[in-house]
């Protein structure tokens, strides 16, 4: 079968909903083993397996959730419970393990091993894609039920130049194009939704890795995403680093946002708190009165300034700070507290 070239499948002008009729058909009829690509976003993903467990129920489906850890799909199929009596397959997260292989959480948005039409240069092959290249064979020969990966584009991308010799197998290559409405409604879950500072603390690396893959595949994929909406998700995927405690990664990020909304000032308020957590205190300071140059109340800034300036010993300006902290919000108790430490410390010099 002839490899699929990237422009040809750009090219396919079919809406969602045909994309999803066209699957939905292919899954019905087909029986035995099948190799499909969907190339969709996340939610988009989670809906074309809902829709297609209600639309055939005489199919038995189950869900692969690939981590950052996995390299040996085969294996993990086969660990499967009655795997044998599968009709469908729905593989998930393959970004993940992609985007750990790039290390790419401080390369941006822009992986390092992108095609040409990104600028990249595909060297080396990661071990979940080397292994499937070499175990082709023995998907057609133990599986007799349809793969299904759901995959973003640059995924998608990444599969087909790095395991030519697997996607070669491939059954059907659907597209689920994202309109700028459903892009927006997704910035907007991730951001506004979904966001949850509590459950973040509580993320165990998978869950932290998935979270991070989500928002980067938006990045990744939406050239024409809001640029406002790009700064947003550049600025959750920062607080998600420093509830980890990755403040050089959250920094990364926090960069990012400020490139598509220079006066964020809560970027700018939270890129200084990270540097602070670095004991980088004049830069965190710098970061604190870009904050404060674009919302002059901002009274949490006052204050994070007032540690920094405290910390380096210069109690007066830390005073002062706190001061104006306290002029836009007088009965928050932690700056009193703070301003009261500070003028003891002066005292006792």
């Amino acid at each position: 079968m002839k490899n699929l070239d990237v422009e040809q499948w750009e090219d396919i002008p079919l809406t969602e909903e045909e994309s999803y009729q066209a699957l939905r058909r292919s899954l019905s009829r087909k029986n035995g083993f099948n190799l499909l690509f969907v190339r969709c976003s996340p939610i988009q993903g989670k809906r074309i397996i809902e829709r297609i467990n209600k639309d055939l129920p005489q199919k038995k489906s189950a869900i692969l959730k690939l981590d950052l850890e996995t390299d040996n799909i085969y294996e993990k199929i086969i660990n499967l419970p009655d795997y044998q009596q599968l009709n469908i397959l729905f593989v998930c997260g393959l970004e993940t393990a992609l985007l750990r292989y790039e290390e790419a959480e401080s390369e941006g948005y822009q992986l390092s091993s992108q095609s040409p039409i990104y600028g990249g240069t595909w060297s080396g092959i990661p071990k979940i894609l080397g292994y499937l290249n070499l175990s082709r064979e023995r998907f057609y020969e133990n599986f007799s039920f349809a793969i299904v990966f759901l995959l973003p584009e640059f995924a998608l991308r990444y599969f087909i130049k790095r395991a030519p010799d697997f996607f070669d197998w491939r059954s059907g290559l659907y597209e689920f194009p994202t309109d700028q409405d459903t892009l927006e409604e997704e910035a907007y879950r991730i951001v506004y939704v979904d966001s949850d500072l509590e459950k973040y603390k509580q993320f165990t690396p998978q869950e932290r890795e998935e979270k991070i893959a989500e928002i980067k595949a938006y990045l990744t994929d939406s050239p024409n995403l809001d640029p406002i909406k790009k700064s947003e998700l550049w600025f959750e995927k920062g607080l998600i680093h420093v509830q980890q405690a990755e403040y050089e990664a959250a920094i990364a990020s926090y960069d990012k946002a400020l490139e598509f909304k220079p006066d964020y000032d809560q970027a700018w308020n939270n890129r200084g708190n990270a540097l602070y957590n670095l004991g980088r205190l004049e830069e965190a300071i710098a970061s604190y009165d870009k904050a404060l140059e674009i919302k002059p109340d901002y009274h949490e800034a006052w204050n994070n300034r007032g540690n920094a300036l405290a910390d380096l010993g210069r109690l007066e300006e830390a005073i002062a700070s706190y001061d104006k902290a306290l002029e836009f919000k007088p009965d928050e108790e932690l700056y009193i507290n703070n301003r009261n430490e500070a003028l003891r410390k002066k005292e006792n010099r």
